[in-house]
């Protein structure tokens, strides 16, 4: 199995075989909260104005998004696990966009199939894979507003790739140093309105879930976001 670490949007152009496209804080993190509390998909999209679209045609959608982490005017909920946990989900579709996750996906044209990345679930990610016989995987970090590298996005492609090639890293220790380098926000009274620390740990909370988020491309409609348990 060929493995590459690609990073931000021109890793997702050039990402080929099963793309993982990583987004830790927090867009990835946010949806595998939202497929677990029973949404019914979620639709990543890159713009918001065709959020909105989505929204006025269809008027039981859940808007959620962000722009440099701020919840976008009008909309239900930024992107925030937290936020999640706290609306009605269940049943109900949610379009989601964002600074960094979505532009990802968006932007993985040349995969063949694309997973949502995330320390959540990581684990599922790799026995995914592992189970699917790919030749070539691409682990692609997508960093702060896809500009600039992360330490949780990188963290979390060492992770799935030591998974991938059977190894452990010490993943309480690696998480601990997020709270004071990319995680330090969270911890910033001056930015909770937009970075709850809840969120941190939310995001955090390693092999949570034992499902991947797996981009779906119907023949008709947008691409959609759905919860898939890997093969045993």
């Amino acid at each position: 199995m060929n493995i590459r670490t690609l990073h931000m949007i021109e890793g997702a152009r050039e990402a080929r075989g099963i793309a993982v496209i990583i987004d830790v804080f927090r867009a990835f993190s946010t949806e595998a909260y939202l497929l677990a509390r029973g949404a019914k998909k979620v639709i990543p999209v890159g713009e918001e104005s065709l959020a909105r679209r989505l929204k006025a045609e269809i008027p039981d959608v859940i808007l959620a998004g962000e722009r440099r982490g701020k919840i976008l005017p009008g909309f239900d909920m930024g992107n925030s696990p937290a936020q999640a946990e706290a609306l009605e989900v269940a049943g109900k579709t949610v379009v989601h966009t964002t600074s960094a996750g979505t532009q990802g996906i968006v932007n993985a044209i040349h995969a063949d199939e694309i997973l949502g990345g995330s320390l959540v679930t990581a684990r599922a990610i790799a026995d995914y894979i592992r189970t699917s016989g790919a030749t070539e995987v691409s682990l692609v970090a997508m960093g702060l507003d896809a500009v600039s590298e992360t330490e949780e996005d990188t963290l979390c492609a060492d992770y799935i790739r030591a998974l991938l090639e059977g190894r452990e890293l010490d993943m309480e220790s690696e998480v601990e140093k997020l709270k004071t380098t990319s995680g330090a926000k969270f911890f910033d009274p001056a930015q909770s309105d937009v970075f709850p620390e809840a969120d941190f740990h939310m995001c955090v909370a390693v092999d949570k879930f034992d499902f991947v988020l797996r981009l779906v491309k119907p023949k008709h409609g947008l691409p959609y976001m759905e919860a898939v348990r890997p093969l045993r």
